[in-house]
């Protein structure tokens, strides 16, 4: 294992290395239960997303309304996030995931009780407040209770987590729909959520609580960021569909968030104890590995929902078929893991990076491409790019950007990191939408110009699709006119998903010199001191 290769490196004795990389049992046990927490957490932000469509039937929502079911979980999530290093250090690690892990549990069971959208909002909230405090503290905990030498196992661990749990959602969610019912989607939480609080509660002891600091706590400071993260959250997630700032409420959300922003960096910087501790971005990795988290957001979650857009609205695909063929990324990603652990010991962490990008860059780059024609095997190998980019580019980002944090400032670090890529995800799901909304209009009027009386082979096409519905008996040149506007549109909506495909290469393209900007990192888990200080 790790731990005998590491003995041998240096002068120190064998046994001395071998104590110090010797796991607690208690530590062990505690860890994978945080990171069941994390994986139910992350779930099911994409677990519901497939399956929007049943939970609105069986609310009997609007579809103005339906949207808030993911909206309410994500802003309430956003805010948790940072909070949660500051949480832990007043209540522990302890009572913090304990907590959140069966406040978690019980908001899935009133979320599948759920009568009306009103109930299924409010339920949701709770449950992306409390469920975002599990996942930073995993984070957190992997960094502080691991030796440096054990980073290549547990590193993947959490990186494969973390990205694994929003590629598979769309599977799992559209499995549970389609079998059972839309209920299932927040019931299958119940059992691993009632098992995780127990064994964290009974076999989490990595710190203890500093209650005196919350007579310290800065409640200006977390109001001002609660009205600034989830202002901004809600401007990106409903700009698009309510035409950004020509909306009354999109632009005073927007307001309100920059007012709010200012009064929570004032504070973050002039408090005895803030809210959030921003020093972390003093540390030049970690402000690099925060940046590259962010783009990662962009490419994780931009990407698990350009797919099912394509393959739903192109190719006509219900959510378990969606599922199925987005199953290939998780397939890809499972299986570097490993590789990607073994890696990170023996190569540079910034050429891992590397790779990582030009996998990506290269998944996207064929996805320029697209016709109305791909299927499952046109994207079997964007997807493997993808998944395989995917991990490659996690498992160095994790420990460039926490890997050399004190332990003072490891929880803290965490929730911010973490953020970062969420507020990716939502950035680029709002640049995603907007691109898909005004290339589409682009490029049906382009379309159109071509497509008119004086083109001999849209007059032939026209001719031939009215001579063919008159033989049925129909009107022939209107329907021909509403299919010829049919085929524009659908023409013009997969140009636009090749725009964004283009724009997300050249994103990926331009982090592979962003990596040059790192100094760099030890080597994980080359002894004792490697990628510790």
């Amino acid at each position: 294992m790790a731990g005998s290769a590491t003995a041998t490196a240096g002068t120190m004795p064998a046994a001395p290395a071998h104590a110090a990389d010797r796991m607690d049992p208690r530590k062990l046990i505690a860890f994978f239960a945080m990171v069941l927490g994390m994986f139910m957490s992350i779930l099911d932000i994409q677990i519901v997303s497939a399956s929007l469509a049943e939970i609105q039937a069986g609310l009997s929502a609007g579809s103005d309304e339906i949207g808030w079911v993911q909206t309410a979980y994500l802003i309430a999530e956003v805010i948790m996030i940072p909070l949660s290093g500051t949480l832990a250090r007043i209540i522990s690690t302890r009572y913090l995931f304990a907590i959140s892990a069966a406040g978690f549990t019980m908001a899935s069971a009133l979320a599948a009780t759920a009568t009306n959208i009103d109930q299924m909002i409010v339920y949701r909230a709770i449950q992306g407040f409390i469920g975002g405090g599990m996942i930073p503290s995993v984070f957190a905990a992997a960094f502080t209770i691991f030796p440096p030498s054990k980073r290549s196992i547990v590193s993947p661990i959490i990186g494969l987590i973390a990205t694994l749990a929003p590629t598979i959602g769309p599977t799992v969610g559209g499995y549970l729909s389609h079998a059972f019912s839309w209920h299932w989607l927040f019931l299958v939480n119940i059992v691993p959520g009632i098992i995780v609080t127990l064994v964290t509660w009974n076999f989490i002891d990595f710190d203890k609580p500093e209650l005196s600091l919350f007579k310290k706590f800065d409640w200006w400071g977390l109001i001002s960021m609660g009205v600034f993260l989830g202002a901004l959250e809600y401007v990106l997630e409903e700009g698009n569909s309510n035409d950004w700032f020509n909306d009354n409420s999109i632009a005073l959300a927007a307001v309100a968030s920059g007012v709010a922003a200012i009064v929570f960096f004032y504070r973050a910087f002039t408090v005895e104890f803030p809210v959030v501790d921003l020093k972390a971005f003093a540390n030049r990795n970690f402000s690099f590995g925060s940046v590259f988290s962010f783009v990662m957001g962009i490419g994780l979650y931009g990407l698990t929902y350009i797919y099912p857009v394509y393959l739903g609205r192109i190719r006509g695909y219900d959510s378990l078929m969606i599922g199925e063929t987005m199953f290939v990324s998780g397939l890809a990603m499972f299986f570097t893991a490993p590789i990607a652990g073994r890696l990170s010991t023996k190569m540079d962490l910034r050429l891992m990076m590397v790779i990582g990008f030009i996998s990506f860059a290269a998944g996207t780059y064929i996805m320029i491409h697209l016709t109305a024609d791909w299927d499952f095997y046109e994207l079997f190998i964007p997807q493997i790019l993808r998944g395989f980019g995917l991990m490659m580019c996690m498992v160095p980002i994790n420990n460039i950007a926490l890997g050399t944090m004190p332990p003072s400032r490891i929880r803290g670090a965490s929730g911010l990191f973490n953020l970062t890529r969420n507020l990716g995800g939502a950035v680029g799901l709002a640049v995603i939408n907007t691109v898909l909304t005004s290339r589409q209009d682009v490029h049906y009027e382009r379309l159109r110009e071509n497509v008119d009386w004086g083109n001999p082979a849209a007059i032939d096409q026209m001719n031939n699709m009215a001579a063919n519905f008159n033989s049925y008996g129909m009107d022939g040149t209107s329907v021909a006119i509403k299919q010829m506007v049919g085929l524009a549109t659908k023409q013009a909506v997969i140009l636009s998903f090749s725009d964004v495909f283009l724009i997300l290469t050249a994103l990926f393209v331009a982090m592979i010199l962003g990596v040059a900007m790192i100094k760099k990192p030890a080597p994980q888990g080359g002894g004792g001191g490697g990628g510790g200080h």
